[in-house]
């Protein structure tokens, strides 16, 4: 395993496009940006009219006395997660080495806008309602808004010197757009699933190309403190993608001894994604300091598997861990 300083400047670069990348999200899915929904059951559960002792029991905040007001909730209007934490990721997409990377988080709600991470960027909904009662008779929502992320596939040292003596690769930005449909209580009073897809096509002038990601995500609450998610991810690629982060020129093949091969767009990635998260109180209600897991799994497939970058020099099978320290206001 190696840890490389180079990965530290994702977190600046970060910071410089305001787009809150973290690489600890790599290839797969949306980590605490599930937060809002803990808060929201929290405060759905608190704020409800209730029928019967047992119901009212429920609905009234711990040490607050049956029959007063709900408590208000951090997540009625504007609120914000802010946190740091550290994760293990693949030096590259099909790279079996590991780099220790920061993982800066900031999700939230401000002027009706939701903020949330997306894997190593940022989606804003544009739609982004405010929280309420959910029940089994909730219409579906509906989420819109741009979408961004940032890919240093081998543009820093990957830990392997036959990959690196075929030559650096160039920073990408890739922006375009994500749309979503909820579907809120599912299985019970205030989980949801959720149906999503974006598309994102290269700015930078890096691989030139685009990437079209359709997802499926269910979370639910635990208790009044904590929220469990799990995710499903595939990423589509066109050919000068492939072409860009697979193929290996005859030039690449004299200068590093890998074979030549030319690499083809189509599926390339399927994975999943669990992320928990636990109020350091018990209540998510009245936000504060919370702590944030996360466990990936991903595979390459097509000629994102059958590369000599990855079948030669690193596996199919990607892998992805991450801890972090939130707080929400």
């Amino acid at each position: 395993m190696k840890s490389s300083a180079a990965f530290s400047t994702l977190a600046l670069g970060a910071a410089a496009l305001a787009l809150g990348a973290a690489p600890a999200l790599a290839g797969e899915a949306e980590g605490p940006a599930a937060r809002p929904a803990a808060g929201e059951a929290a405060g759905e559960a608190g704020a409800q009219d209730q029928d019967g002792d047992q119901a009212q029991d429920q609905a009234q905040p711990q040490g607050q006395p049956a029959g007063a007001p709900p408590t208000r909730s951090v997540f009625d209007r504007n609120w914000a997660t802010v946190g740091l934490g550290a994760g293990l990721v693949p030096t590259y997409a099909g790279s079996d080495d590991f780099q220790l990377f920061p993982l800066p988080l900031i999700v939230g709600r401000l002027g009706g806008v939701g903020i949330r991470p997306a894997a190593a960027g940022l989606t804003l909904d544009l739609l982004s309602p405010q929280p309420g009662v959910v029940s089994r008779d909730s219409k579906p929502t509906v989420s819109l808004g741009p979408t961004f992320r940032f890919r240093n596939d081998r543009a820093v040292d990957t830990g392997d010197d036959v990959v690196d003596a075929a030559g650096r690769l160039d920073n990408a930005l890739e922006v375009g757009a994500n749309a979503g449909l909820s579907f809120p209580g599912v299985l019970n009073r205030f989980d949801s699933l959720t149906l999503s897809v974006n598309a994102r096509w290269d700015v930078l002038g890096a691989h030139d190309g685009r990437v079209i990601e359709p997802g499926v995500t269910y979370a639910t609450p635990l208790g009044r403190g904590m929220l469990v998610q799990v995710g499903a991810t595939a990423e589509f690629i066109d050919d000068d993608f492939a072409d860009y982060y697979f193929s290996v020129s005859p030039a690449q093949s004299a200068a590093s001894g890998l074979p030549v091969f030319t690499a083809e767009g189509g599926l390339n990635r399927i994975g999943t994604l669990a992320i928990g998260t636990v109020d350091l109180d018990g209540n998510a209600l009245n936000g504060g300091f919370n702590v944030f897991g996360l466990a990936g799994y991903s595979r390459l497939l097509g000629d994102g598997a059958d590369n000599p970058y990855t079948r030669l020099r690193g596996d199919a099978d990607q892998f992805l861990l991450g801890l972090g320290l939130g707080y929400t206001f």
